[in-house]
């Protein structure tokens, strides 16, 4: 498979080829999101109604919160994160703590945030619980938060000693919270509820 990138054509087949930053800066602005792991390039479609209405339960929440502490900041998709030149990721919510790790730029976050979160799709699940899972904790990300639309549940990866430990899983009806972020309560009811169309 190659990809047109202006004056490059790059061969996504070849374990010798890998894309950086500036390559995917060339990408096309077609509608589709692009992420870039370890120098591989991925594509991902638009995601279902039910995944954008979840995260924009989880936006909401992660906001009223942040910014009523005036303790941080969240952003959602699409927005580039920079964790190295071959490694540009674009997920679904990304919360950035004062003093963490990550700054935020007028193009990008640079470095890793304190909290990514990912709503798991069908076409990217595998995806998420591993490959990004690996790179997350990689570069460092304090907290990974794996939300899953079909079995109603919010797992919470925390960075322990360089690996991530399962905070546990909580389901709908349950409400949960995590020590990164004090006082914010996640109504996963709320989260999780179900729109009729």
């Amino acid at each position: 498979m190659f990809f047109d990138l202006g004056l490059r054509v790059v061969r996504m087949t070849s374990s010798l080829t890998k894309l950086t930053y500036q390559d995917y800066l060339l990408l096309p602005d077609d509608g589709n999101r692009y992420e870039v792991m370890e120098g591989d390039l991925y594509m991902t479609p638009a995601p279902l109604t039910r995944h954008q209405i979840i995260v924009g339960r989880i936006h909401h929440l992660l906001m009223s919160h942040l910014e009523k502490e005036e303790s941080g900041t969240v952003l959602m998709a699409p927005c580039d994160v920079l964790l190295s030149e071959i490694d540009v990721m674009q997920p679904d919510l990304v919360v950035v703590l004062p003093g963490g790790l990550a700054t935020i730029t007028a193009k990008h976050i640079q470095g890793p945030p304190d909290v990514v979160i990912e709503v798991l799709s069908p076409s990217t699940a595998k995806r998420d619980r591993e490959l990004k899972r690996k790179r997350y904790e990689h570069f460092g990300v304090r907290e990974y938060w794996l939300v899953d639309p079909s079995a109603s549940c919010l797992e919470i990866l925390q960075l322990q000693h360089g690996q991530y430990t399962n905070m546990g899983s909580v389901t709908s009806p349950n409400q949960c919270s995590t020590d990164l972020l004090p006082g914010l309560i996640i109504d996963l009811s709320w989260i999780f509820h179900q729109h009729r169309f």
